[in-house]
């Protein structure tokens, strides 16, 4: 997979410093835009599941098929990127992304199940597009030995969009619905269901509006243009070596789809989690609010993070941190009441690095083959789309046990820390060099 505009000298640009801080300031908004939009689902999965009275499997499949669309629409960015340019691309993610939000709106007229995966599905595949690009470009715009303490500081705004998103959607959806301000195990009527699935008309509307002036806005931004004046020689140069000879990278790919597993499980369950009487007996809605402190905890930890792994090595941060998770989600799993519930809250502190400093760690001395290994672990994100795996166990052996699957999560991410992340074969790094 190329991305090569991502990772090629800039034609022009006012200066690096300057240039730098435009392009990470630009790609934070878009960082908090797509956390925002894709936390919706956690307060949207469970009112969808009392809409059309789904059981847990088919409720955990709405989160599967946005995380398919991850696998599907990697491939197929990575091509439209190289062919109309990075800004272009940006624009066209956001402008995929709106219809999407505006398919919402119709699926919830209707409403119908099946339009809803659809238009999820058309959502994540506009967000694939800006994740394809955003990632490797912030991993490689500085420094290689600061890329983790990097991109887990501009992770840390798509943190604050999915902390603010529970609130949005406690609000406009849950708390505008009957089955939301309901107590839990309320039967409700068919009138009553009809006239839920049209509260998610408004957030969505507000939803598409926002995307589609944000890709305005980007559309006229000067961002530095991204040459392809080396793609020639880079693909000469990549044949010469073989993706599958990095450790860092074969074990990270697996890293980056396991981790997806703990993620989205526990965030697209954890408002059911929460209501169940013998954790905090909390109605959809409330629990929706406290969403916010799991996510919360999620952009802390990033912005902790960043600065810890300014003195501290990636590796070391990330197994601290997996050992945390692993704990906190046994408390999870062995205990009920008010403990239950915090420790899955806390699970977002411990869960905050992960993501960025397995990608960075997964790309590091990939030299020529970073574009590659890029794409690799986009496509990786996929992994999410097996949160459908919990929910079958959630309906087999009870909810709270199948928090057991998130703490065997945990492990593989300590074994990458420990071992898989060390990197062979180090090739050169790759950088990104705007033009004085």
């Amino acid at each position: 997979m190329a991305l090569s505009p991502a990772h090629t000298p800039a034609t022009a640009a006012p200066g690096p410093a300057q240039s730098y801080r435009s392009a990470l300031t630009l790609l934070a908004s878009l960082f908090f835009m797509w956390g925002f939009i894709t936390v919706i689902n956690n307060t949207l999965l469970p009112h969808l599941k009392s809409v059309f009275d789904l059981d847990y499997t088919r409720t955990t499949l709405i989160e599967s098929v946005w995380f398919i669309a991850y696998f599907f629409a990697s491939i197929p960015s990575a091509k439209l990127i190289e062919r109309i340019g990075y800004q272009k691309s940006l624009v066209t993610g956001l402008l995929i992304m709106a219809a999407g939000a505006l398919g919402m709106m119709l699926a919830a007229s209707i409403p119908s199940y099946g339009v809803t995966l659809f238009m999820l599905f058309v959502i994540a595949s506009g967000i694939t597009l800006l994740q394809v690009a955003a990632n490797p470009y912030v991993a490689v715009v500085g420094a290689p030995e600061t890329a983790s303490s990097r991109l887990n500081l501009v992770q840390a705004m798509n943190s604050a969009g999915t902390m603010l998103a529970p609130l949005f959607g406690a609000y406009l959806i849950l708390g505008r619905s009957k089955g939301g301000t309901a107590e839990t195990g309320t039967v409700l009527t068919q009138a009553e269901r009809l006239a839920d699935a049209q509260s998610v008309i408004l957030p969505y509307a507000i939803v598409a509006g926002v995307l589609v002036v944000l890709a305005i806005v980007i559309a006229r931004f000067p961002l530095p243009a991204m040459g392809s004046a080396t793609s020639r020689h880079a693909k000469e140069e990549r044949k010469k070596h073989s993706l599958w000879s990095h450790r860092n990278l074969v074990f990270g790919v697996p890293a980056i789809f396991i981790y997806l597993i703990a993620e989205i499980g526990v965030a697209n369950l954890f408002v059911n989690f929460v209501s169940q009487p013998d954790i905090a007996n909390l109605t959809t809605e409330q629990a929706g609010r406290y969403l916010t402190l799991l996510w919360g905890g999620m952009m802390v930890g990033r912005f902790a993070g960043s600065a810890i792994m300014q003195k501290v090595r990636a590796e070391t941060v990330l197994a601290a941190f997996s050992i945390g998770a692993f704990v906190v989600m046994l408390i999870a799993v062995f205990t009920t009441g008010p403990a239950a519930m915090w420790a899955l809250i806390t699970v977002g502190l411990f869960h905050s690095i992960m993501f960025p400093t397995i990608f960075t760690l997964g790309i590091r001395g990939l030299g020529p083959l970073t574009e590659e290994g890029s794409g690799l672990l986009i496509m990786a994100i996929a992994g999410g789309a097996l949160v459908v795996v919990q929910g079958w166990l959630a309906d087999m052996y009870g909810l709270q046990a199948s928090f057991l699957l998130t703490a065997a999560c945990e492990l593989y991410i300590l074994f990458y820390a420990l071992w898989g992340a060390r990197p062979t074969h180090a090739l050169p790094d790759v950088t990104v060099e705007p033009a004085a």
